[in-house]
């Protein structure tokens, strides 16, 4: 069996790949990468980054964005989101975007992976998954950035958190490293602790 051939017994349909993770089974790695991608087995979608095609009945699907994120940036402490999420508050938010957030603890820049850009966003605090409290008080980080009505929105926000769990929504806002959504939060929630950790 040809030193390729093992390292094909490595790969598996959908899966993405860093280029570390292929030396593991290659000696000539550079050189199996471009017989791979001549064969069709891998897809390079960003420099040293590489998946392996999965067919559907519908032909190749894509990688998926958390497999895409993973190997990326190496590791698993992330958390993939969008603005289009803060539709789901009710609190006004009406426009559809079209790009990806990606908060991390490693990298802050815009990147094409795949054919699409993810921002990446260095955050000192990335929780596992985007709860209506966290998304509340990434609305208010980010809302300058938004083409909605900002009074509108505030205005509904300052209604809607009465509705939401209260010490998750502070732990939510204390992760905050913007002080204007700290004061916006401790002047509707009447704590000025907010104020002061900021």
């Amino acid at each position: 069996m040809s030193k390729l051939d093992k390292l094909k017994q490595h790969l598996h349909s959908g899966k993405v790949y860093r280029r570390s993770d292929l030396q593991k089974w290659s000696d000539s790695v550079d050189l199996h990468l471009e017989q791979l991608q001549e064969e069709g087995l891998l897809q390079e979608f960003a420099e040293g980054l590489y998946y392996q095609p999965k067919k559907t009945a519908f032909g190749y699907a894509p990688p998926k964005d958390e497999e895409l994120v993973r190997a990326f940036l190496d590791g698993d402490d992330f958390l993939i989101t969008s603005y289009n999420a803060y539709n789901s508050l009710g609190v006004g938010t009406t426009q559809l975007y079209n790009e990806t957030l990606v908060y991390n603890r490693k990298r802050n820049e815009k990147v094409k992976l795949n054919g699409r850009i993810f921002d990446f966003r260095v955050k000192s605090y990335v929780p596992e998954s985007a709860s209506s409290e966290f998304l509340m008080v990434d609305l208010v980080d980010n809302i300058e950035r938004l083409a909605e009505n900002v009074d509108l929105v505030l205005n509904q926000i300052r209604k809607a958190v009465s509705s939401l769990e209260s010490s998750t929504l502070l732990a939510n806002v204390d992760h905050s490293e913007s002080d204007r959504t700290k004061e916006f939060f401790a002047e509707i929630l009447e704590d000025d602790t907010l104020v002061c950790a900021a």
